[in-house]
């Protein structure tokens, strides 16, 4: 069948089972947007800027468990897309995005909106490909998928010039995609998974230590805690692993890190055998590296080889899928003769209850005080009974949301963690309604991070898509202030907001509902107004205490047990 190259384009989505792509039209793309329009089998939804389209797209895919995709221009309209690249990339999220380029004979000439994207986007993807010939197109874009989703998931671009998608081919459909040099391991080696279970069985002070590799495998969340359960060993989140545990399960002690939970930290701190599951040991979890789980053997546990002992060294490195080897674990389990050290592991949970009598995350809430932040998540917590999906920007409130809005089950907390992309948390709340369209999508954002990607409310009126957007408004850069008064003896260095605009008025002019609140009797009625709208989003502007902190804290070149709690 002799097709073009942008019918091919929809060809090959349709075949790679897409439902849904975000995007925004230029020239460049424009044969493309024809063949869209001339198609019923996905949907294409029109962002207001090319970052936004990536986001969206990687909300989509932590919620559905799909590919992200997403289509843009060449030119600005690649350039604009760098961030959310970026961003899925270093997350791991598989985001598969198309650009226009301008014809293959135009390339190098500085052509009208043209750009060197294979250059500019190399380190921001896990691959890029420039399509020269319209019969590679086919196979390019399967290979693209492939890579998108498996081994460590991430980004892939593809860029299209407007020359390929107007040229004609016989289509031909690659069933399969062999590539020489990418082979993922999926299965853990069988010796050291028997060596890993062993000294799990062995361990007096034992930790889990998850992230968000956990939520790149399906039902691997549920394998962590029936583990953990098995063996009795208590378990922490990264940020990005938040719901690979119930909040409310008695093996799980918190989040890790910089802003984690006394008792997360001080364990790790102590343990003798830390297992690493689907996590990097980035700095924000690790602190200062030479006094990181200093007593502790280190089992890492990840489908990416070079993320093994490139921090921390693995004492015993397993190379896999994360949900393959948990299975593996317990099946190994069932064969071992040992149980675990019951009586040593009674006097190590005794010792985590000490650390939780600290109570690292407690404040205190005046009915005739400014309104704390932690108290307005909580509120949220309750109104949703816990069962939203939540999305963040980056900064004061994200950090709030993490440990004051506990998440029960996994792929239901989406926030920008490697990267710390402010203006992610709109887009990506659109893309996750779009990927769960039947579950309430809640947006935790700031001041200045809503200002970000604001534009974007203007999708949520077209699509009429209900989400649910909480603003605590300090009128600061509230994790810049924090920094400031900690470390640079409060020289708040234009860290605060002179002009910011009426969000209510702002809102209503979107198209949406806009409500603002100023004291803590009025909390609870205008929350819960706000998530019982059904037809169209809701900004709640909260006005909170301007100078709140966020505890505890591990500052910049300290060790976890060197916390700083209020």
């Amino acid at each position: 069948m002799q097709m073009t190259g942008a019918d091919i384009f929809v060809e090959c989505l349709k075949r790679e089972a897409v439902e849904v792509i975000f995007g925004y039209p230029g020239g460049a793309v424009l044969p493309i947007y024809d063949a869209i329009f001339r198609q019923d089998t996905f949907r294409h939804i029109l962002v207001r800027h090319e970052q936004a389209a990536l986001h969206a797209a990687n909300g989509y895919a932590r919620v559905s468990g799909k590919c992200g995709v997403s289509l843009v221009t060449s030119g600005p309209g690649a350039t604009n897309a760098v961030t959310g690249l970026a961003d899925s990339n270093a997350d791991s999220i598989p985001n598969v995005c198309f650009t226009g380029q301008v014809p293959t004979a135009l390339i190098g000439t500085d052509a009208f909106q043209e750009a060197d994207v294979i250059g500019i986007t190399r380190s921001a993807t896990k691959h890029n490909f420039l399509v020269k010939n319209v019969e590679d197109l086919a196979l390019i874009i399967r290979q693209a998928f492939h890579i998108a989703t498996t081994g460590r998931p991430g980004s892939v671009l593809v860029d299209i010039p407007k020359d390929v998608s107007n040229a004609s081919c016989e289509f031909v459909w690659p069933e399969s995609v062999e590539m020489r040099s990418y082979h993922p391991v999926r299965k853990g080696h069988a010796g050291q998974v028997r060596k890993a279970m062993k000294a799990m069985l062995a361990a007096k002070r034992p930790m889990f230590y998850s992230g968000g590799g956990i939520m790149n495998a399906l039902g691997s969340a549920e394998l962590l805690t029936k583990l953990c359960h098995q063996l009795h060993v208590p378990v922490t989140n990264t940020l990005m692993g938040l719901g690979g545990i119930p909040c409310d399960d008695e093996h799980f002690v918190g989040m890790l890190g910089m802003h984690g939970t006394y008792e997360a930290n001080m364990a790790v701190s102590h343990c003798d055998l830390l297992v690493s599951i689907g996590a990097r040991f980035d700095d924000r979890v690790t602190g200062r590296l030479n006094a990181f789980a200093p007593d502790a053997k280190i089992i890492h546990i990840d489908v990416d080889p070079t993320s093994v002992s490139k921090n921390v060294h693995a004492d015993l490195p397993i190379v896999g899928d994360v949900g393959v080897v948990l299975q593996q674990l317990l099946d190994e389990y069932d064969h071992q003769k040992q149980q675990p050290d019951a009586e040593a592991l009674k006097l190590w949970w005794q010792q985590i209850d000490e650390w939780r009598a600290v109570d690292s995350l407690g404040y205190t809430q005046d009915e005739n005080e400014a309104i704390k932040p932690q108290l307005v998540i909580q509120k949220v917590h309750e109104v949703t009974n816990g069962d939203a999906i939540v999305t963040t920007d980056v900064g004061q409130h994200q950090m709030w949301a993490a440990q004051y809005y506990g998440m029960k089950k996994p792929h239901r907390f989406l926030t920008s963690g490697g990267l710390g992309t402010m203006g992610y948390g709109l887009p990506a709340a659109l893309g996750a309604q779009m990927g769960a369209p039947d579950e309430k999508v809640v947006v935790f954002t700031g001041d200045a991070s809503i200002q970000m990607c604001i534009q974007e409310l203007a999708t949520l009126f077209q699509y009429q898509q209900p989400i649910v957007i909480i603003l605590l408004n300090n009128a600061y850069m509230g994790m810049v202030r924090q920094w400031q008064e900690m470390f640079h003896e409060s020289r708040f260095s234009h860290s605060y907001f002179d002009a910011l605009p009426d969000f209510v008025k702002l809102a209503e002019a979107y198209g949406g509902i806009g409500m603002r609140v100023e004291k803590v009797n009025e909390l609870d009625d205008v929350l819960k107004a706000a998530f019982a709208v059904e037809d169209k989003f809701v900004f709640v502007d909260i006005a909170v205490a301007k100078e709140e902190n966020v505890f505890p804290m591990v500052p910049a070149g300290a060790a976890l047990n060197e916390m700083v709690l209020s």
